[in-house]
């Protein structure tokens, strides 16, 4: 029965549409994804290879974090962490040879102003290899389409990534406390007095949080970046978008997306606190069945006009309960889906003793007691007979003794 029930799922799961989200979006951009609790909305080319241009500094602030020790160490700049970058018209933090910053301060450069110097600095002063192991912890996040020749983003037809790629690597730094903060900062000044100011934090967009900007000929312009919508937060990739004059479409296009969530999307109870999400049948009780209600409001980030009936609860465990089940037994696991997106996964504990109803089970067993009482009366009797031959067998003894 279970495994009938499991088939009905899945074939209802494959009759639906595969994505959840149908967004009706147009966007410059011509590599997109985007991601809502390490789930994928929407995508566009999200497998193509392409140049990703200073996104490529996600990576370089990841390794950098990675091997300091003391964030709050200061160091210097040399001549080195500056050459050539005139010649080939890169961004810079502002720093100058022979500056002194805290190793913050450098990463801080990094991901806002985007400077150039601070990521061949940063290559220079924290760890021997460090393109090698950029590479590295790409191979171990799973970005399978990446590979990096450079700390800054250097138009290089062999350094290159995918959208998909990215938001690996992005959502994987995101998670380190330091990254998060400044990605997400306004602006920061630095030990000795200089301001970086961010260039997505400071959009006009209310949902907008932070993220890193990518610009060069070959890659056009970029972004990852992070918002919050109704207490949600979402991850939009993208890069390719033209690079045209002042026009930064790649913000456009982060906006755009942002706004649409914001006008078409919310934060949905399906669940409320005390709801019945299942209930199970029981054999030889005193109840005929038992309810099980949700111990917690459970909600989810979907269309403001969704279908409760679009709402699938799959249970997989013990189905029918009797007395022999002691109270506190976890029976299964419940999982809740829109369409066939896994929304929630809720333990199935019995929480109230099953009572045995004496008549139910006699009655479900009468043939079998009925067996068992002809069994013990022909017991009985085979028992009696064969006492009764015993006795006739001394009987005849004794009488053929006496003649």
């Amino acid at each position: 029965m279970r495994v009938a029930k499991w088939m009905l799922f899945l074939l209802f799961s494959l009759l639906i549409s595969f994505k959840v989200y149908a967004l009706e979006i147009d966007l410059e951009s011509e590599n997109a994804v985007l991601y809502h609790n390490d789930k994928l909305m929407y995508s566009q080319n999200e497998n193509q290879k392409v140049q990703i241009a200073s996104l490529t500094k996600i990576m370089t602030a990841i390794v950098a974090l990675d091997n300091i020790n003391n964030l709050d160490e200061r160091i210097t700049l040399t001549n080195s962490d500056f050459e050539s970058l005139a010649e080939e018209n890169l961004v810079t933090a502002g720093f100058k040879a022979g500056d002194t910053a805290t190793y913050k301060d450098l990463i801080a450069g990094l991901l806002l102003p985007s400077g150039a110097e601070c990521a061949k600095a940063l290559e220079r002063l924290t760890t021997e290899g460090f393109i090698d192991k950029m590479n590295a912890k790409a191979e171990e996040l799973g970005m399978e389409n990446t590979h990096f020749t450079n700390t800054i983003g250097l138009d290089d037809q062999e350094n290159y990534s995918t959208v998909s790629d990215v938001y690996k690597m992005f959502s994987y730094a995101l998670k380190n406390d330091t990254f998060k903060e400044l990605i997400t900062s306004e602006s920061y000044t630095t030990t000795n007095g200089k301001t970086f100011y961010s260039t997505v934090a400071n959009t006009n967009n209310q949902y907008i949080l932070g993220g890193k900007t990518g610009t060069t000929d070959g890659a056009g312009l970029c972004l990852a970046s992070l918002a919050n919508i109704d207490g949600e937060e979402f991850i939009l990739v993208t890069t390719g978008a033209p690079y045209d004059g002042d026009r930064r479409y790649n913000i456009e296009d982060a906006s755009y997306v942002y706004n649409y969530l914001a006008d078409n999307y919310s934060t949905q109870k399906i669940v409320s606190r005390g709801d019945v999400i299942l209930t199970l049948n029981t054999r030889y009780a005193q109840q005929d069945k038992i309810e099980f209600l949700a111990s917690e409001d459970i909600s989810y980030f979907l269309p403001n006009a969704y279908n409760k009936d679009d709402i699938v609860y799959n249970y997989e465990g013990t189905e029918v309960l009797t007395s022999g089940i002691k109270q506190g037994t976890k029976l299964g696991t419940l999982s809740i889906y829109y369409q066939n997106e896994l929304i929630k996964e809720v333990d199935i504990t019995l929480n109230e003793k099953v009572r045995l109803d004496i008549f139910k089970y006699i009655q479900g067993h009468i043939m079998e007691i009925i067996v068992i009482v002809l069994a013990i009366i022909l017991i009985i009797l085979l028992i009696k007979t064969f006492k009764k031959n015993i006795m006739n067998r001394k009987r005849k003894q004794q009488w053929q003794v006496k003649i």
